[in-house]
């Protein structure tokens, strides 16, 4: 289902983990600060209410989207980080520039969870405007920061099923 037909903020909550203890590392894209700061807002508030501490909750600032991949493979290979959640937004625009740049932060993401074995979570807007992109960093659709954040509980969640299994 498309975001334009789903609510962001709206997600189980059924069995989540213990993240009391849990440590994360929040990487915020500058560029497009106005729709970054939003989706920042979200994860930080969503990890709080469902559990984390503001003293293991680390933002690291990164000047545009494509730095994400860096920026999380830095704080994944701490030993004292079990989640990365990076946020962003990249616009079309009138440029093809946005598929170079989504295409290259998805794989470098993906590539950083694998490579470190720990959730790194791809909280990156790809919207056609700008208006799309506020309705979904707190407008009608709900924010990308809240599932963003729910989305790393529910990894770790899953991580300490398996190792209990």
């Amino acid at each position: 289902m498309s975001s334009a037909h789903k609510n962001l903020s709206v997600f189980s909550t059924e069995n989540l983990p213990d993240i009391s203890e849990r440590r994360f590392a929040l990487i915020v894209a500058e560029w497009n600060a106005e729709v970054t700061e939003a989706l920042f807002e979200g994860a930080y508030q969503t990890l709080l209410t469902y559990g984390a501490k503001p003293e293991h909750i680390i933002r690291a600032n990164v000047p545009g989207s494509y730095e994400l991949s860096t920026g999380a493979v830095w704080f994944a290979q701490r030993d004292d980080i079990d989640a990365v959640i990076c946020l962003g937004c990249v616009i079309q625009g009138e440029t093809k520039h946005n598929d170079y740049i989504n295409h290259a932060v998805a794989q470098g993401l993906t590539n950083v969870s694998l490579k470190t074995n720990k959730p790194v979570i791809f909280g990156v807007l790809t919207p056609n405007n700008q208006e799309q992109a506020l309705d979904r960093a707190g407008g009608k659709h709900g924010n990308k920061g809240d599932e963003a954040a729910m989305t790393a509980i529910k990894m770790l969640g899953l991580f300490q099923q398996i190792q209990n299994s």
